[in-house]
């Protein structure tokens, strides 16, 4: 069948997003600021690498937060004051940020940061821990993470294809859970903190 044919070339001849810088494309272009119910809650910072608006509605119940670009360099970011620096999720592999694993880099010590999927990536490597793309992903409910400090199972809902191995950030950050199908890190603490 012709049409089947046609999808089929059509499918072959897609590039795929190896090598492709995903975030800039979803970033937002201008910094903006979701105000907390509290006007004198205290402020994070939140790069935007894909961020989702579920997030923001949750972070701003306590926070006020300003949403800034992802090739937001440490210097602004820290010139806000921020009580703390968010990382969220996003796209794509964290090679391709190399512009925000050297933001987050130079936040590392000035201020509090946090991340989660994607976000949770560029803070390992801004670590010095390589990344590896998983062979499966984690995709979808029913991940189960250990938290190494007590032992409890919790199951989470996961959507990334790119991990911290728990192994590459020994001497730089100590795994504080692990997800029990691949023993890969699902949350870390700087040592010393």
């Amino acid at each position: 069948d012709a049409g089947e044919a046609a999808l089929l070339a059509a499918a072959k001849a897609e590039p795929g997003t190896d090598g492709v810088d995903l975030v800039a494309q979803v970033s937002t272009p201008e910094p903006y600021l979701l105000e907390a119910a509290d006007p004198a809650a205290p402020l994070v910072v939140a790069y935007d690498f894909g961020i989702k608006r579920t997030i923001l509605r949750h972070l701003s119940r306590r926070f006020r937060v300003e949403v800034v670009p992802a090739g937001t360099t440490a210097a602004d970011v820290l010139a806000r004051d921020p009580a703390g620096v968010f990382l969220s999720n996003g796209p794509g592999d964290p090679v391709m940020v190399p512009y925000a694993v050297e933001a987050v880099g130079g936040l590392l010590g000035n201020v509090p940061v946090f991340g989660i999927c994607l976000g949770h990536q560029v803070l390992g490597r801004a670590l010095g821990a390589e990344t590896v793309k998983l062979p499966f992903g984690h995709h979808g409910a029913n991940h189960p993470v250990r938290d190494l400090r007590t032992g409890k199972v919790e199951i989470t809902s996961q959507n990334h294809n790119f991990a911290v191995p728990a192994d590459a950030l020994a001497g730089v950050a100590s795994v504080t859970h692990v997800n029990l199908n691949d023993g890969v890190c699902e949350g870390m603490g700087v040592i010393g903190e």
